[in-house]
């Protein structure tokens, strides 16, 4: 897994953001409070910007916190994965 600049999708230079594969873009939460609707707004936006650039890739979010079912759920409509950091 190599970093990746997040000023080349048009986000924030704070967002962290790790390549897994060739067509794989991981969103990294490293936090321990809960994910909640807000932040999967929030992921949501960043995935966009990411698809702008590049339509083809596969989002997936790299986190240790504990991610709420609904917020899980509307991820998962977007095709926005999960995995364990």
């Amino acid at each position: 897994m190599k970093n990746i600049d997040p000023k080349r999708y048009n986000l924030s230079s704070r967002t962290r953001l790790r390549q897994i594969g060739n067509n794989n873009i991981s969103i990294v939460i490293d936090r321990k409070s809960r994910i909640i609707m807000k932040d999967g707004q929030k992921i949501i936006k960043q995935a966009q910007a990411i698809h702008q650039v590049n339509s083809n890739m596969i989002i997936t979010v790299l986190t240790s916190a504990p991610v709420c079912s609904k917020t899980r759920a509307l991820l998962l409509e977007k095709h926005i994965y999960f995995r364990e950091l």
